[in-house]
């Protein structure tokens, strides 16, 4: 475990550079090599990427630097150091294609596809939805988190519609009601598992994992996280996978990721949260084979933002947005219908 702190850009003294990250590890952490402990502390952040870093002497451990072998031990203080300023603080206006669904003078509505990160982050500092929207629209307003016009946001893999705010009053009036729980955001889900249920609720405290930073754990006892709740409904059974709807009623990172892991049914190909592999079925090659060919076709989790509704910040007018299911989904859904068929004939 560790206790990680993200610190802000300061002008630090030349041969020092720029802290990006500050990491304390835990003192009942095992040893570790650096370059394993920060791919689990930095989202978006490869392997090779951390390594190149190392080489460059950018990671230091108690301000000495390292090399990618060195064990990390309790109480280290881990510091990725780069001799620029975080580039999420440097926003680039980008002409970048956006599928927008909804546009007017107060917001529009965009349907972001997977493989999409929605604003600038370490190991993502361009190419983003908000380098695209700050080119598209002039003058966004920035959240307290300072990302111009995003009400809300969905992960890089995760594909669907979000609701993007053109003028202040749009971002406090669309925030309020994100924050009162009067938005309706439904998802679909392939999961793996028959789940049991035609349909249920989920509710349980969702929380950074206190093993590993880049997932988020739910903590049912409510001493940890922020209250989280998920109705869901099943729409599909395959066999060994469910297609499953899921309503937020809260709006928590990775909820739906997290939820659906609590109760047992993992996201398909859910990598992050061990989706990637073959939880439920057979331990025949043909069937391993069948399930790397899905893997294949959708590489990545099985998640997809269908449904937004909400109050349009101006008119009072309830408004709500249905997407397709993107093809990469699609396609993963009819192997798994023909494979069903097959099983039963």
């Amino acid at each position: 475990m560790a206790k990680v702190v993200k610190m802000s850009a300061f002008p630090a003294e030349p041969e020092d550079g720029y802290e990006h990250y500050s990491f304390t590890a835990h003192q009942g952490q095992e040893p570790l090599r650096v370059d394993k402990f920060l791919m689990n502390f930095i989202e978006n952040a490869t392997r090779s990427k951390i390594q190149k870093g190392i080489k460059e002497g950018c990671v230091r451990v108690n301000d000495i630097i390292v090399k990618s072998n060195y064990k990390v031990k309790p109480n280290d203080v881990v510091r990725v150091v780069f001799k620029h300023p975080p580039h999420e603080n440097l926003l680039v206006a980008q002409n970048i294609p956006l599928a927008i669904v909804y546009e007017d003078d107060a917001l529009l509505v965009v349907n972001k596809p997977a493989g999409m990160v929605v604003h600038p982050g370490h190991g993502n500092y361009d190419g983003t939805l908000v380098n695209g929207l700050i080119h598209h629209i002039e003058n966004l307003p920035s959240n307290s988190n300072e990302r111009p016009g995003l009400v809300h946001r969905i992960d890089k893999d995760t594909s669907g519609l979000l609701v993007v705010a053109k003028t202040e009053n749009a971002m406090a009036h669309l925030s309020k009601q994100f924050f009162d729980k009067t938005s309706k955001r439904e998802y679909v889900a392939l999961v793996w598992g028959n789940v049991v249920q035609e349909e249920g609720t989920i509710e349980g405290h969702i929380g950074r994992s206190l093993k590993n930073r880049l997932q988020m754990d739910v903590f049912p006892d409510g001493n940890f996280g922020k209250h989280a709740v998920t109705h869901y409904k099943v729409l599909e059974r395959f066999s060994y996978v469910t297609l499953v709807a899921c309503r937020l009623e809260t709006g928590r990172t990775h909820q739906i990721r997290a939820h659906m892991k609590y109760i047992g049914h993992t996201l398909f190909n859910d990598e992050r949260y061990g989706g990637e592999r073959i939880l439920k079925g057979t331990t025949f090659t043909k069937y391993k084979q069948f399930v790397d060919n899905c893997f294949k076709i959708l590489p990545r989790q099985a998640l997809h933002a269908k449904t937004l509704g909400f109050e349009h910040p101006v008119t009072g007018k309830f408004m709500q947005f249905d997407s397709e299911i993107p093809e990469d989904i699609q396609l993963c859904l009819e192997k798994w219908r023909n494979y069903t068929v097959n099983q039963k004939e």
